[in-house]
């Protein structure tokens, strides 16, 4: 393979996990190249990233897609004899001293061998085989070595644990996580090897977050969700006023046109329109904050408490069975993004009965009290998968809300094809709002700047 191929076929796998590289980000991704040269692949990587990587959150993608395709060396690692562990006690032991020494060369030389070692199935290289990162950690366990590792570190130091201790135990937690990621790296290299680079880079690297389903997101890949609120909601701030801004001219008036067009021997040089007068839409939001939908809710909450500065309004309610207001909860400086679902199930009166999801009752018990809170300039956002645990979907309730609001949309973060299956209600409810399916942040923040008035 080529060069040019190779990153041809390097800036193909980040497209389809989301990066937008272009044709001119390729022409600066191979000018890097012929300046940079081969010789220090770390440099190669920073100056592929520079060239390729244009948004936050999306680095991660990047690395590991760089490790398929301008790998660290090819087939097993090559250690000498007498260095090589002959056993998994002995690897331990290896990695347990080089976690001790900080040794990042010598710990990915040791991730590779573990994988060799342990992380072989179905006859490793062999058809149908592979290697696996999760076989390989859950044999050798790394994340057990913490406290030997510290205690090669204190080396003879007193026995009582200090602050700086604990520092050191914060440290090698960290040195322990980079290594488990070595592993990973070095596991879809070896399949990458026997499997190809095309395959492993569609089917085995981890989405960015904003691509990440909200139903199937790992708590770390909700709390990275949650790191990127601040700067999502900048971007969907400018493009909510530059919306603003090109509406607020509203339609032609063809009169004060035609009046204007007189100078100009009746050619209409200069269009005059109908000024819209000046205001901001109000926002209430009505979250269902049961089972896995409490991430989606979640992060949702936030990002539009983020806006707040575009809406003249905002209010939210949560529910599972019941509903309360949560507003007071998310007002600025107060909305804590790691324990937010926490402290609205235990604050507010969201669960009255067995903690499943009623929409009926949420819905009619909204109805009955904060039916005031919606208005003709009130859009409103519900939030939630539809799923009635068999109960009564209470559509009288939902109908009175969209009859009082200028907007009601449903977000539900369940793929279109599920809706109306099981207990699902969603084909039901969406003969009387609009529907959208939301299942990760990328749509959300798409339907947002779309379907929020201005």
């Amino acid at each position: 393979m080529t060069v040019t191929d190779r990153l041809t076929g390097f800036v193909r796998a980040l497209r389809e996990h989301g990066i937008p590289a272009g044709p001119s980000e390729t022409v600066d991704a191979a000018a890097a190249l012929e300046v940079l040269g081969f010789d220090d692949r770390e440099l190669v990587r920073e100056g592929l990233a520079a060239a390729l990587v244009r948004r936050g959150g999306q680095r991660a993608v990047f690395d590991a897609t760089f490790d398929l395709y301008f790998p660290a060396g090819v087939g097993a690692p090559e250690l000498a004899r007498e260095d090589r562990p002959r056993d998994l006690a002995h690897l331990r032991d290896a990695v347990s001293a080089a976690l001790a020494e900080g040794d990042r060369p010598a710990l990915a030389q040791l991730a590779g061998l573990a994988v060799d070692l342990l992380g072989h199935y179905g006859g490793g290289s062999g058809p149908g085989g592979g290697f696996s990162a999760h076989q390989t950690l859950d044999r050798l366990q790394p994340q057990t070595l913490i406290t030997r590792v510290l205690a090669a570190m204190r080396a003879g130091a007193g026995t009582e644990e200090t602050f700086a201790d604990r520092l050191t135990r914060d440290e090698i937690r960290r040195r322990v996580e980079d290594f488990r990621g070595q592993v990973r790296t070095e596991a879809r290299r070896r399949v990458a090897e026997v499997r190809g680079r095309e395959r492993v880079a569609k089917h085995a690297i981890a989405p960015a977050a904003d691509r990440v389903d909200f139903l199937l997101a790992s708590r770390a890949q909700l709390a990275e969700l949650r790191r990127t609120v601040q700067p999502l909601s900048r971007k969907l701030a400018t493009r909510l006023a530059a919306r603003r801004k090109r509406a607020s001219r509203g339609q032609i008036d063809l009169r004060r046109t035609l009046r204007r067009s007189l100078g100009t021997g009746g050619v209409p040089l200069r269009p005059a329109y109908r000024h819209r007068r000046p205001g901001r839409p109000e926002i209430v939001l009505l979250c269902d904050l049961s089972g896995s939908v409490a991430g989606f809710a979640n992060f949702t909450m936030l990002l539009v408490q983020a806006l707040r500065d575009q809406f003249g309004q905002i209010r939210v309610f949560a529910f599972v069975d019941s509903t309360d207001e949560v507003t007071h909860l998310l007002t600025s400086g107060s909305a804590d993004p790691e324990q937010l679902g926490a402290r609205i199930l235990s604050e507010a009166a969201v669960v009255r009965w067995d903690g499943h999801s009623d929409y009926g009752s949420a819905l009619g018990q909204f109805a009955e009290q904060w039916l005031d809170a919606v208005g003709p300039r009130t859009s409103v956002l519900v939030l939630g998968d539809a799923r009635t645990n068999g109960g009564d979907p209470n559509l009288d309730a939902l109908r009175a809300v969209r009859d009082r609001a200028r907007h009601v949309f449903w977000l539900n973060p369940e793929r279109r094809a599920l809706w109306s299956t099981g207990d699902s209600a969603a084909l039901a409810y969406a003969e009387l709002v609009e529907m959208h399916e939301c299942r990760t942040a990328q749509q959300l923040s798409t339907l947002v700047t779309r379907l929020l008035p201005v």
